[in-house]
Parts: structure tokens; C-alpha cells; sequence
């Protein structure tokens, strides 16, 4: 069995797989996805995670709910433990548990800021619209998109500010 955190010929066959899977049916992708993290260790996080995104990717978010929260639980390392929050909660919106979703994602706004930013607050966006927060919504999808921005973006994020009287957490730097 490999370590949990796997080795770079494995994390090779992982990123070719994922960058097949529309080569797939569903159940073939699945089928796959097992056998590659078969090779890790039964208790691994990272198999857990792999196989919760596969399940989720093919339309089984109810199954891949339980499997994100055992990678999470099993400690999770890197990057991974960010995605596994942010599909973690868009499974649970999809299904229904908004509030959930928007307390996952508002927390892991204070995380260490990292190239899934964006994709936080995207999700979180998604969340509060379903909760009925609307101007909230906003105002952090523009705090999302002030980062890409070539210029405005202390103005954009600023105005953002200024939509809701909840104190939306950001950070933009001063475009060149």
C-alpha cells in the first residue's frame, strides 16, 4: 500500500484519470477511481476524498457527502482539505442544506489564502442566494471577482463592502 499521501507516479494516473472522465460512463469512471485508491491505504484520506469527488462528479452527491466528511475527519492534507470543504458544501446546498453549505464555506473564508479564494466565495454566493441573503451574494461574488480584475480593484471590493451592513472579510491587493 502506498503512504496517504500517495507518490508522484499515482498522483500522475490520478490527474490523467480526472482528465479523462468524460471518456467514461459513470460507473466505468467510478470502477477506476476504486481501483486507483485501492492502492492506498483503506483508512486513507486522500482515498476517501478521491472517491467522494468521483461520486459527486457522477451525480451521487448523497453518497459522496459521507465519504468528504471521513477524508476531512481522517485529517485531510494540502489543498485537498480546501476542495474537500468547498464540494463538501456545494453537495450539501445541492441537497438541500443551505445553511450548512454557507457556515462551511463563511468559515473557511479565514483560512490561509490560497488559488481556491475565488471558488469559496463563488460557492458561498450560491449558498446565501439559496438562504435568501441575495445582496450578500453579491457583494462577495464581487469581492471574488475584484481579485481578477486588471484595475478597480480596491474600488470593486470597496463597493462590494458597502451592498451589505455584514462585514464581508477580504483581500485584494492594489493592482500595478
Amino acid at each position: 500500500m502506498l503512504m496517504d499521501n500517495g507518490d508522484a507516479s499515482w498522483e500522475h494516473r490520478l490527474a490523467a484519470l480526472w482528465s479523462s472522465i468524460d471518456d467514461y460512463e459513470a460507473n466505468a469512471f467510478l470502477a477506476q477511481i476504486e481501483l486507483l485508491t485501492a492502492e492506498l491505504d483503506s483508512d486513507s484520506a486522500i482515498g476517501a476524498f478521491e472517491r467522494a469527488s468521483a461520486q459527486d462528479s457522477t451525480g451521487h452527491p448523497d453518497v459522496a457527502i459521507p465519504l468528504y466528511r471521513a477524508a476531512l475527519k481522517a485529517g485531510l492534507p494540502g489543498l485537498r482539505r480546501r476542495r474537500a470543504t468547498v464540494q463538501l458544501a456545494s453537495s450539501l446546498r445541492n441537497l438541500g442544506d443551505a445553511v450548512e453549505s454557507a457556515e462551511l464555506l463563511t468559515a473557511e473564508l479565514r483560512a490561509p489564502s490560497d488559488e481556491l479564494d475565488g471558488a469559496v466565495r463563488a460557492f458561498l454566493a450560491l449558498a446565501l442566494v439559496d438562504l435568501g441573503r441575495e445582496r450578500e451574494a453579491v457583494a462577495v461574488s464581487l469581492l471574488a471577482l475584484s481579485k481578477y480584475l486588471p484595475r478597480y480593484n480596491r474600488s470593486l471590493a470597496s463597493y462590494a463592502g458597502a451592498i451589505t451592513a455584514v462585514a464581508v472579510p477580504h483581500q485584494v491587493e492594489r493592482a500595478p
